[in-house]
């Protein structure tokens, strides 16, 4: 069981998907930041309240209902798709495209002076496998 579990933790994937969440993490975190500290701040001194976006609340029968906070997230989620979707769909979208349309580029047709040159080798390529030296 112990090396069963050792080629599954060590595979590539895996390894790769371990890296993949802790960047994801670390870049959720610096979105978070950008949100709290600066978007919605921003927001706050152009929207009515006093105490800026996280006192943002409706009172209902006397209950409190705190809306600030959940659109801090909506923003968080917004600003986050959108970096994935720049990241995903355009920029790997043109990579891919980039590499298809170099693979579908035809190779260029060899010039008059190029197939010379290559039955040449190909003459004294035969001539060293049959055990002739190649004489000048």
């Amino acid at each position: 069981m112990l090396e069963q579990f050792k080629k599954f933790a060590f595979k590539g994937n895996v390894v790769d998907l371990a890296v993949g969440v802790v960047v994801g993490t670390a870049f959720g975190k610096i979105v978070d930041s950008l949100v709290k500290n600066i978007i919605m701040p921003v927001l706050g001194v152009f929207l009515p309240a006093d105490q800026g976006y996280q006192h943002w609340a409706w009172t209902i029968d006397g209950k409190t209902i705190p809306y600030g906070q959940f659109l801090a997230e909506i923003v968080n989620f917004l600003i986050v798709a959108a970096a994935l979707f720049v990241f995903v769909v355009k920029f790997l979208g043109w990579l891919t495209r980039n590499s298809k349309e170099e693979a579908a580029k035809p190779t260029p047709a060899l010039t008059k002076d190029q197939m010379l040159l290559e039955e040449i080798r190909n003459l004294l390529r035969e001539r060293v496998e049959a055990g002739l030296e190649a004489r000048p």
